[in-house]
């Protein structure tokens, strides 16, 4: 089928993304820098919090082994064809993330069922368990009888890693003709996830840290704000996680377009 563009004008690139191949696992971070981590970890009891109307966050949402199970799954997915790549906005300007789509594959600014700015592959299917894990979220973020749990159904997957350096601009998720809540699981370094505004991209913005399997739920009233990952920080990652060196982001979102 046909690029389907919602929203925004659906400009893309002419040029391409650029694949990608991920790299090895690196090497655990300085015993100094982890044991610095692992105090902090240790220090106040993070809880759930709605940072704002519609924005929850649930810190340690996924296990140690869950956060493994879906590295081993990302790096299946990564893998060509429609596998891992830069995208490209239509400035020309590569993203600093990777990044690899399931279910609908996203371009800045259009979806479309096959990689068109790569090997023009059908994208991957959205598992099954990733689907439900996404239902859970969005149970866990607003309760299990909340209208939005109850009619979440999910059909799309951005998966961006972001290798050292990378950082993802304020944005909204504009491209959806659903305003069902988009579901982030973070996994790896620690980042910075920014909040500005639904009509607006500056200051004041709301920043919630998310560590390594932490949960981020934004919808309501929010479902359009924009946002961003202005920062990660290096070597905060739990050991053992079988990643390379970065943070990985998993956002399940129900786009509402029509197969």
């Amino acid at each position: 089928m046909g690029t389907q563009r919602t929203r925004r004008g659906g400009a893309t690139s002419r040029l391409g993304g650029e694949p990608v191949a991920l790299t090895a696992v690196s090497a655990p971070a300085p015993a100094a820098r982890q044991l610095q981590f692992r105090l902090e970890v240790a220090g106040p009891t993070r809880t759930r919090q709605e940072v704002l109307p519609g924005a929850v966050h649930v810190p340690d949402w996924l296990d140690h082994e869950g956060q493994r199970k879906l590295i081993e799954q990302f790096r299946h997915w990564s893998r060509p064809p429609a596998g891992l790549r830069h995208p490209r906005v239509p400035t020309g300007h590569l993203m600093s993330v990777q990044s690899v789509c399931l279910g609908w594959h996203w371009r800045p600014y259009a979806y479309s069922k096959t990689a068109d700015d790569t090997d023009g592959a059908p994208v991957k299917p959205l598992p099954p368990d990733l689907g439900r894990k996404a239902r859970r979220a969005v149970a866990d973020a607003y309760g299990p009888d909340s209208p939005d749990a109850l009619a979440y159904s999910p059909d799309a997957a951005i998966v961006n890693l972001y290798p050292t350096g990378a950082r993802l601009g304020l944005h909204q998720d504009g491209e959806e003709p659903s305003d069902a809540p988009v579901v982030t699981i973070s996994i790896g370094d620690t980042c910075i996830f920014r909040f500005a505004g639904v009509d607006r991209r500056t200051a004041p913005f709301v920043d919630v840290e998310l560590r390594s399997g932490d949960l981020l739920v934004f919808g309501r009233e929010n479902r359009r704000i924009f946002h961003g990952v202005p920062s990660v920080i290096a070597n905060t990652s739990p050991d053992g996680l079988g990643l390379p060196s970065g943070r990985l982001s998993i956002t399940v979102r129900e786009t509402g377009l029509i197969s």
